[in-house]
């Protein structure tokens, strides 16, 4: 028998003061460092061999689900097998290398109400606790929290266990009839693209009929989440004196031209996909030239046949680029060793490829959300890149991405990151009466307009501005 939702805030003292305690917490991963323009310029991004912020943060965040009926299933870290999967970013490979407590620093966490069911009877919600670097202020005025983690992504992890408590008290299939799983996990940010959190638990079936994944949507539901490809375009040259400029290869004029190349020629090169022409550097002496340098791009897209169609077009610029350069620059005096030696000289080498994209449709799950008050994303909206892409032609499920706040409106990854309590609230209704109309419903189509894998040759947050 159905129970409406009390009238009275979802979110209880109890849960405000839980989110206090976990923006305190610094659970940037050790991907991560300073952000420029962070408060105190001084961050610390993952604790002692002793200390580890994130395991304390899940602690605390499990022991407050106990509260809503739901248990541990598992608190621990991926497998280090899961780092020689194809897909892996270079730099997840690289620092596990180099740090032996890469993996028992940033362990994922399962929580579960009732029995382990089927997917067919099982909702899915995916949080994320680690953060972004850079030190937030942390307070709360009795509107608004403000910290690191904030809508990105503490306040909607708090928020869905006033959801869930919600839901479980006013109907009693939930934990009985219907599974509800919390995925709680590690390397979404920094670049680790969720290839040792998310991604290891989706491979052992820790998903259901519905699959949430909390980041900051405006309270809509969007339904796909773009990958991202990171392109290291880098020159091997020899340095020279600044009073013999000619004697050496000059990296940052070759790149610095291949840069201002490649943004024309992408830009729209293939529609629905995105560029960005991010870090550049060589050095930052007055006095020399380098011969090295590295320019780095990120190209971010919805599917994998568009990922496939950008990186040949990225591979085919990078060849026009260097033509254009050594005619441009063959007949100059200063230049002209770099010109005859550049595509000697510059090699392009993918830092993170080979990953899925999320894009599926499902009337009646769609349905549901929509009378959750989770209404559809506009379809022109490409979404973003986060850990969704691992629920990407997954049988039998819909995956969508919802949650309170907005990644640039609410400055997620940046300065002045916050989260209202109103929209906490919102979003915690929202999961409540998604979870209610689930556990009521007669049956459960599988989805009419089932997901299609788009994991082509090619493949994060990395390609919004959070």
């Amino acid at each position: 028998m159905n129970t409406p939702l009390p009238p009275s805030p979802l979110l209880r003292a109890s849960d405000r003061e839980l989110l206090l305690r976990l923006l305190d917490l610094p659970t940037a991963g050790p991907l991560e460092g300073p952000l420029d323009g962070s408060a105190d310029g001084d961050t610390e991004v993952g604790g002692t061999d002793d200390e580890h912020p994130l395991r304390t943060a899940q602690e605390l965040y499990a022991a407050a689900a106990a509260s809503c009926g739901l248990r541990v299933v598992q608190h621990a870290p991926a497998d280090p097998s899961w780092l020689e999967r194809p897909g892996v970013p270079v730099v997840v490979r690289e620092a596990a290398r180099a740090d032996p407590g890469f993996l028992t620093s940033q362990p994922s966490l399962l929580l579960r109400l009732g029995p382990r069911l089927p997917p067919a009877r099982t909702v899915m919600f995916n949080v994320h606790l680690d953060t972004v670097a850079g030190a937030e202020p942390v307070r709360f005025d009795g509107r608004r929290f403000h910290g690191r983690g904030a809508v990105d992504a503490k306040g909607p992890a708090v928020a869905l266990l006033a959801g869930i408590r919600a839901a479980a008290a006013a109907h009693p299939a939930l934990g009985r009839d219907v599974a509800v799983l919390v995925q709680a996990v590690a390397g979404e940010e920094g670049g680790a693209m969720g290839t040792y959190g998310t991604r290891p638990l989706i491979a052992a079936g820790h998903y259901g009929r519905i699959n949430v994944f909390c980041e900051p949507t405006g309270l809509r539901s969007l339904p796909r989440a773009t990958a991202a490809m990171t392109a290291r375009i880098t020159v091997e040259g020899e340095d020279a004196i600044d009073d013999r400029p000619e004697a050496g290869h000059n990296a940052t004029v070759l790149l610095g031209h291949l840069a201002q190349h490649l943004a024309h020629r992408l830009d729209g090169a293939v529609p629905g996909t995105r560029v960005c022409v991010a870090g550049l550097h060589t050095g930052e002496r007055h006095n020399r030239v380098y011969g090295t340098g590295t320019l780095l791009l990120n190209l971010s897209y919805g599917t994998g046949a568009d990922g496939a169609r950008l990186a040949a077009a990225l591979t085919d610029a990078l060849g026009t680029g260097l033509a254009a350069f050594t005619e441009r620059f063959g007949a100059t005096h200063a230049f002209a060793r770099t010109a005859e030696d550049a595509a000697r000289l510059v090699r392009l080498r993918w830092d993170k490829r080979d990953l899925p994209a999320l894009r599926n449709g499902d009337p009646w799950a769609e349905a549901l959300l929509s009378a959750a008050g989770a209404f559809p994303a506009p379809p022109d909206d490409p979404g973003f890149t986060c850990d969704a892409i691992w629920a990407s032609g997954l049988p039998g499920t819909h995956t969508t991405v919802l949650g309170p706040g907005s990644l640039d409106a609410n400055h997620a990854h940046a300065q002045g990151e916050f989260i209202d309590l109103d929209d906490l609230e919102h979003f915690a209704r929202i999961v409540a009466r998604l979870l209610g109309a689930f556990a009521e419903e007669p049956a459960r189509p599988d989805p009419v307009n089932a997901p299609v894998p788009a994991q082509g040759n090619v493949h994060p947050k990395g390609s919004t501005p959070a």
